[in-house]
């Protein structure tokens, strides 16, 4: 097992690392941020480091603070939680070369499915299910652009390839606007992301999105935690989450499975990864792979009683994985909401001094933060403060119970989203299951 782990990350995700070290005896060493002295998981590791100013670049992104963290305090692995360094192959690739594990896929892994051509290729040869598109970036011949969109069929998407976080995309309806299209999206690719690659796909028009749990360990064996519903965004941004993902087809939710769990395999894959898709007309899309632990991991684990955290400990240690395919077992259903530092009408930040927090609690219900009374939500990183996630025996009884959970639920001194989720948990076309991607933002009239 690990002897020492950085976590080499803030907030709720860093306190969930902490929390996971310290069941198995690993010890944690906690780098942060000036502004982020007085982080929860900062009071609580065994260590502690301030790496620079509170911007990212100087702090979270500054890879040779962290790895000089990591030296200093004589550390077997980093974890790099989700965002900032997470899907930074670069960054995975330094940290094995500066002698320490990389908690996560090896960096060759990180780089295939971090640029999408390269990823739906892979896909493609491995048997998952992918969307129709260019089967690679956009031809640079503009006749030869216009054959492949009409071949596709429009409306097509063009994206980014090295893109995420749902920037970088475009709809397409006609030929009219197709190359004009695709140079904005090369722009806008090359300025947010440093790679103006942009491929294209057919745009599904009432699509969910749907994803599938995934642990690998490298050494021939993979299984999947089933999957998860995420359709409820904001501008592609996740809102709320649940496991298992109702009302699909079980034939081609079997398949999908499969596919993943043999893809794994075949690349070698290393560590937790979701499979995302769009999951239309009971087919399913392959859209991208994260090569890291998800924010909504939590409602997986709530309804397969799985550790996915100490299973990406225990696969950085060398050991195999603790289960097989047989061992996994879905239990009731878990919903979860992500409580954001914002307005619910607006949705602009809202840091500022918490005065007072009250979280909830009784049976099924758990909540990842790292709030607490008189800690100030600082305006320089992510808006997301707590995720309540509550697990019952089915689904309408997970929705009852988050929606009092909820209720339950007072943060004093700053505006929250709770009231958005509150009226989501009680929406009576979300309680009815199956809401695409477009339902939330149509709901809000964005």
């Amino acid at each position: 097992m690990l002897d020492k782990v950085l976590i080499a990350n803030r907030g709720e995700i860093a306190l969930r690392i902490l929390r996971a070290c310290k069941e198995l005896g690993i010890k944690t060493v906690a780098v942060h941020s000036k502004v982020d002295r007085d982080l929860l998981h900062v009071r609580l590791a065994d260590e502690s480091i301030c790496i620079g100013p509170n911007p990212s670049a100087q702090s979270y992104l500054n890879i040779p603070a962290i790895i000089s963290a990591a030296e200093l305090t004589d550390t077997s692995a980093i974890h790099p939680g989700y965002g900032f360094l997470a899907e930074n192959a670069d960054f995975a690739e330094q940290v094995e070369r500066s002698g320490f594990t990389f908690i996560g896929p090896k960096a060759e892994t990180i780089r295939l499915m971090g640029d999408k051509v390269s990823a739906i290729k892979a896909m493609k040869a491995a048997g998952v299910p992918t969307v129709p598109g260019s089967n690679g970036p956009v031809p640079t011949d503009p006749e030869e652009c216009i054959r492949v969109a009409n071949e596709i069929g429009f409306p097509v998407i063009i994206k980014a390839a090295a893109g995420g976080g749902g920037r970088g995309m475009r709809v397409v309806h006609n030929e009219g606007s197709l190359l004009k299209s695709i140079s904005i999206t090369q722009s806008e690719a090359g300025s947010y992301f440093g790679d103006s690659t942009v491929y294209m796909e057919k745009f599904l028009q009432n699509p969910r999105h749907v994803e599938v749990q995934i642990l690998a360990d490298g050494q021939g064996n993979a299984v999947h935690l089933y999957d998860r519903d995420c359709s409820l965004q904001r501008r592609h941004q996740k809102v709320l989450e649940e496991a298992p993902a109702p009302m699909l087809d079980e034939t081609s939710r079997q398949a999908c499975f499969k596919a993943c769990v043999d893809a794994c395999i075949k690349i070698n894959y290393r560590g937790a990864g979701t499979f995302e898709f769009l999951y239309e007309d009971g087919r399913f899309y392959f859209i991208e792979m994260n090569t890291r632990v998800q924010v909504e991991h939590p409602v997986t684990e709530m309804v397969t009683g799985v550790d996915i955290v100490k299973e990406q400990l225990r696969i950085a240690s060398g050991l195999k994985l603790s289960m097989k395919q047989e061992d996994i077992k879905l239990n009731g259903h878990a919903v979860e909401s992500r409580i954001n530092a914002e307005d619910s009408k607006t949705f602009m930040p809202c840091p500022g001094r918490v005065d007072y927090f009250h979280a909830p609690g009784g049976m099924g219900v758990r909540v990842d933060s790292h709030l607490y009374s008189g800690y100030t939500v600082p305006p320089t990183y992510d808006s997301m403060i707590a995720k309540i996630i509550c697990h019952a025996p089915d689904r309408t009884a997970a929705l009852k119970r988050l929606s009092g959970a909820l209720d339950e639920t007072f943060i004093d001194g700053i505006k929250t989203n709770i009231e958005l989720q509150k009226e989501l948990a009680n929406d009576a076309n979300f309680i009815a299951g199956g809401v695409n991607i477009h339902y939330l933002e149509k709901k809000l009239g964005l």
